[in-house]
């Protein structure tokens, strides 16, 4: 995980810890409750981890690499192909190993793409982190918010019941996307780009190793079953392969400690300010009702909130109140794709601008934001619409 996020989050996570400690300590909070929490967020967070050291691993053994430099190579010097093929990999890397892979491991593989292209690799920047955020509607493992909206939103661990609900909603939000992203940066790239060469991997066999794991993975993971087994399975699997031919990549480092207390302080600081009766406040700011412009005025509290905050706790705040399937798929369209026009709201946004500074490229926040007001109320506008037709009640 990148140092500003990591040490941002451990930051956060700490004082959450601290805050939900004294509300146990004060009896806000009971003890029992700490229990239903740790059952409710285990299986979450050994996803979060397993599939964190798979993709981290995969990037070591030069996998994203390979992947990019193949489709730059199918699109034989054509800048618009390498766009569509990008976008590609982008939305298929968020869907299925999560928002935070396609910012912190796809941003500097796209980037180095672009430049080796002689390329402005911005506009390629762009389409990462838009897309890690507004693809995460796509599967229940390409955000931590979906996985934790499964109980309640009534399709368990069936990723095509999830699909099925969301499915058109998330089909909205990239297009939208892919759209706005298109309009203003493909006219300023030019239509025509040098061919460069393949980068060379080092280490064959661990290439082969990673690409037979994540790729076994990928369909392991909309089977049915609960993704932390599969995930940790493949993470044990590739563990192993650099045990025997890189044994000094593996380190406890790979392990996102400071997400782990973040999520763990965020869960027991939120629970106890709902004790303290905070669903009703923000019930009257989100409304209720399955009619259309209930769902937008629910979508666009969830929205606003992660802006204001970030999206996690803008999803756990107003779980509550997202009391039918159609409630929590607007709200997850909220805090999924809204989170657009802050740095903070996403913590796959901090992530993402972490690794353009280490690749020496310059964050403009300006037009982060300005295609952030674009880009996100459009989508929800447009996301929400399939969910107020046909989403169950």
């Amino acid at each position: 995980m990148a140092q500003y996020g990591a040490v941002t989050l451990a930051i956060i996570g700490a004082a959450l810890a601290a805050l939900g400690a004294i509300a146990v300590g004060v009896g806000i909070f009971p003890p029992a409750e700490l229990v239903t929490v740790a059952e409710r967020v285990w299986p979450v967070l050994v996803f979060v981890v397993s599939v964190t050291v798979v993709s981290e691993l995969a990037a070591r053994a030069g996998l994203f690499d390979l992947l990019a430099g193949r489709l730059a190579r199918l699109a034989r010097g054509r800048t618009a192909v390498l766009w569509i093929l990008i976008v590609a990999l982008a939305v298929t890397a968020t869907a299925f190993l999560s928002l935070d892979t396609t910012a912190v491991l796809l941003t500097p593989v796209v980037v180095a793409v672009a430049v080796s292209r002689r390329l402005d690799p911005l506009p390629f920047a762009f389409v990462t982190v838009v897309l890690a955020n507004t693809a995460s509607l796509v599967l229940p493992v390409s955000n931590l918010t979906n996985l934790l909206s499964l109980d309640r939103l009534g399709t368990g661990n069936d990723p095509a019941a999830f699909l099925r609900l969301l499915g058109p909603s998330a089909l909205l939000a990239i297009v939208v996307s892919v759209g706005v992203l298109s309009v203003v940066f493909l006219p300023r790239l030019p239509r025509t780009h040098p061919i460069a060469s393949e980068p060379v991997t080092a280490d064959r066999p661990l290439l082969i190793a990673a690409g037979v794991v994540t790729g076994a993975l990928l369909p392991l993971l909309v089977s049915g079953l609960e993704p932390w087994i599969p995930a940790t399975a493949a993470a044990l699997v590739l563990a192993a392969v650099f045990a025997w031919r890189a044994p000094k990549a593996l380190s406890v480092r790979l392990v996102p400690w400071s997400l782990l207390i973040f999520v763990l302080g965020l869960f027991t600081a939120v629970a106890a300010l709902e004790s303290l009766g905070s669903g009703r406040v923000l019930g009257g700011i989100a409304g209720s009702g399955d009619d259309l412009l209930s769902l937008w005025q629910l979508a666009g509290a969830g929205a606003l909130l992660a802006n204001g905050i970030n999206n996690l706790p803008a999803y756990l705040a107003l779980e509550a109140v997202a009391d039918s399937p159609a409630r929590l798929a607007a709200l997850l369209v909220g805090v999924n794709a809204g989170p657009l026009v802050t740095p903070w709201a996403s913590l796959a946004t901090l992530l993402w601008a972490d690794r353009l500074r280490a690749a020496g490229v310059p964050v403009r926040w300006r037009t982060f934001v300005i295609l952030g007001l674009v880009i996100a109320p459009i989508t929800l506008l447009l996301a929400v619409v399939p969910l107020a037709l046909g989403a169950p009640r």
